[in-house]
């Protein structure tokens, strides 16, 4: 049987995790693939040469995160003709088209399961089961940090520092969680979702996104009784006029998929007339999640088949003005004719009201609204009008609502 000889680039989390699975099942991978896995060299910080392990291996996985050094070294693997296996969403979603077309070019294969969504296979269903649909609209919760957080919040009524405490001394929370918990790890998700499932180049800068951090115990008390949860979303969708992708959080209503998925899990939503819905989920954080995606791509870069790289991408347009339901949060002055006032400046803007809850009296009054679908342009602009009443204590908040529901 013949060597499968492996450089491995990081040895972190995800990579130490990676080092031990791939030991573990070694005689596996060999039966798979017909190739006896070797590490040829693990390059970190303080140890290993690229070059030398460049030269001594099959197969290069990238596992050091970061965008500027990662893209040299896989650049310089797909150039001398190796396989790649990556983990790095940020890495793909700013130099994906480059990397893909090398890829191509020299014939090789570029795996990448492992940036999106942990274990659960979303990359793989849309490259090769779902690769003759036209799908709709991918959706779903692709960082399992903020998940976690919201549904430690909504379980306990914590706040969200308190949540994001927990999350870290739990190790779903890096000690800087910014890139999670703002909303640019779920952004470069997307950015690689939509270039697959429309094929369409989208870089992470097409991408609008906003994070979980200011989101409150009483945004989730307010969902729950108004019978909806609250998650951060990632979508891509198909528009009339290009395709419209953003990371934000949103409401949902408790018959959509998503809105059961609890703790650090992720899950994925996939849209179209052939197939309805299906929706893929399972752990999304963990170092031996991500190893095992990592693994899985090994085995088919190994594999007589190998693993192609996705084809070429078109331009398409991003829509950044996009239709959606909201939850709107306003402080107001409890006194006559309020209600009106606010319900006349959406009126103006074209929103309807759907529901409405008050919360406390006098000058401490809470108003939350939901409100029917329109373009985000004209709530915001009735929002910006609505601040301005003298019996408005503070800027309004708009939160986005699907108001879809699944059977």
């Amino acid at each position: 049987m013949t060597a499968l000889r492996i450089g491995l680039l990081g040895r972190g989390t995800v990579g130490g995790a990676f080092e031990r699975l791939l030991a573990e099942r070694a005689a596996r991978v060999a039966e798979l693939t017909g190739r006896e896995p070797q590490l040829a060299g693990i390059l970190t910080r303080s140890q290993g040469d690229f070059g030398e392990i460049l030269e001594r291996s099959d197969v290069i996985v990238e596992l050091i995160g970061g965008v500027d050094d990662a893209l040299g070294y896989v650049r310089r693997a797909l150039e001398a003709e190796r396989d790649v296996v990556t983990a790095n969403k940020q890495l793909l979603s700013r130099h994906g088209d480059e990397l893909f077309a090398l890829a191509r070019e020299r014939g090789r294969s570029l795996g990448f399961e492992a940036a999106v969504a942990g274990v659960v296979p979303v990359i793989r269903v849309l490259r090769e089961s779902l690769a003759g649909a036209r799908l709709e609209r991918v959706h779903g919760i692709v960082n399992g940090t903020t998940n976690f957080i919201l549904s430690e919040m909504a379980r306990t009524g914590c706040a969200y520092a308190d949540a994001l405490a927990e999350a870290q001394r739990l190790g779903y929370a890096e000690s800087d969680p910014s890139e999670d918990v703002g909303g640019g790890d779920a952004a470069a998700k997307m950015a690689i979702l939509a270039r697959l499932a429309f094929d369409a180049r989208v870089h992470i800068d097409d991408v609008r996104f906003e994070g979980i951090e200011g989101i409150t115990p009483g945004d989730i008390a307010y969902a729950r009784d108004l019978g909806l949860a609250l998650k951060l979303i990632g979508t891509a969708e198909r528009l009339e006029d290009g395709i419209s992708v953003r990371v934000h959080p949103t409401f949902l209503y408790a018959a959509h998929p998503l809105a059961s998925v609890g703790g650090s899990f992720n899950a994925v939503t996939i849209e179209s007339e052939a197939i309805t819905e299906i929706t893929l989920s399972g752990p999304g954080a963990g170092g031996m999640q991500t190893a095992s995606a990592v693994l899985g791509d090994l085995v088919a870069a190994a594999s007589p088949a190998g693993s192609r790289p996705p084809g070429a991408a078109a331009a398409v347009p991003i829509v950044q003005d996009v239709v959606s339901a909201f939850y709107v949060h306003m402080e107001v002055d409890d006194r006559p004719g309020v209600l009106a006032q606010i319900a006349a400046h959406l009126g103006e803007e074209g929103a309807s009201i759907k529901s409405v809850v008050q919360r406390g009296l006098g000058e401490a009054a809470q108003l939350v609204m939901v409100i029917h679908p329109l373009p985000e342009s004209r709530l915001r602009a009735a929002a910006e009008r609505i601040g301005e009443l003298e019996f408005v204590r503070s800027a309004p908040r708009a939160i986005r609502v699907i108001d879809e529901e699944f059977e």
